[in-house]
């Protein structure tokens, strides 16, 4: 059984998948990685299924060795590592691949043919690192076994994606006519007190009707607005219920592009309708499924 060697672990590196789903009446969000796309190219390029474990580094990146021969990915942001991105890469018996401090974005994915191979926990590998539920950031020492989750052969040339730009493109959310213009005419900076769980801006406030609502469910991507108007993004370890009121959606098309937000990234906001997010979010799902 090959073996990956954690020499360092970065930031704070974790296993991740798309998620487990099914368990927000119990309070469990779905967790995974905070950028699936990113995750699912790296899947694909290496021959396994686009669900596959892989390892999610975030803001400085870990040093792994590899017992055995293997074909790697690296995808999402720059973490130094002297590697191509978005692409198969085979590596030899022995080999070390380091990663440092972010170049670019906020996350990195090394996918290895095969797969992470960690127990499920509610049918999933992914690591909620709030609760610690499915496992904890990795210690120098650690070690983790490679799977066979693999299907075909790794795919022979680059995949670089063309990353939209500007604001965030947001649909309205369930209490947008209780607010006026200003979530879409105002720049905000993501601050240091931003995790998995959610993005907390700052930015022009946003004014907020006085009273209280009913806690609702809360949906991944979901913009909400406190009292003091600074808008939280609530992310891939969001509560499942919250009671501020919900501005706008983050399309899905976007949401890879929240999970590789950095303390200080500004942030625009962007208003679509419904069907233009579903044209982007189809045209995304075809670039990736051409890889295939």
């Amino acid at each position: 059984m090959s073996i990956i060697h954690v020499l360092e672990p970065g930031f704070q590196t974790t296993v991740q998948d798309l998620g487990r789903f099914g368990y927000a009446h119990l309070g469990v969000s779905a967790s995974g990685a905070a950028d699936a796309l990113a995750l699912r190219v790296g899947n694909l390029l290496v021959g396994n299924t686009e669900n596959t474990p892989a390892l999610e580094m975030t803001l400085v990146g870990g040093t792994f060795t590899f017992e055995d021969a293997t074909v790697i990915a690296l995808t999402g942001s720059d973490f130094g590592a002297g590697l191509p991105l978005w692409r198969a890469i085979e590596v030899k018996p022995g080999s070390v691949i380091r990663c440092g401090a972010s170049r670019s974005g906020a996350r990195c994915y090394l996918a290895v043919r095969g797969g992470v191979d960690v127990p499920r926990v509610l049918g999933s590998a992914s690591t909620h690192v709030l609760t610690g539920l499915g496992g904890h950031p990795f210690r120098r020492g650690d070690t983790l076994r490679i799977g066979n989750a693999f299907i075909r052969e790794p795919r022979r040339g680059a995949a670089i994606p063309s990353f939209q730009s500007g604001p965030l493109r947001v649909t309205p959310g369930p209490q947008a006519n209780w607010f006026s213009e200003e979530l879409y005419s105002g720049t905000y900076r993501v601050t240091d007190a931003s995790d998995r769980m959610g993005l907390r801006l700052n930015g022009p406030p946003i004014p907020s009707p006085a009273g209280h609502m009913l806690t609702e469910g809360v949906a991944l991507g979901t913009v909400q607005i406190p009292p003091d108007g600074q808008p939280i993004i609530l992310f891939v370890e969001h509560q499942t219920t919250g009671g501020y009121p919900k501005a706008a959606n983050v399309i899905s098309a976007d949401l890879c592009r929240v999970g590789q937000l950095r303390p200080r990234d500004q942030v625009r906001f962007e208003r679509v309708t419904m069907e233009q997010a579903l044209d982007l979010l189809r045209e995304q799902e075809r670039w990736m499924y051409s890889l295939l």
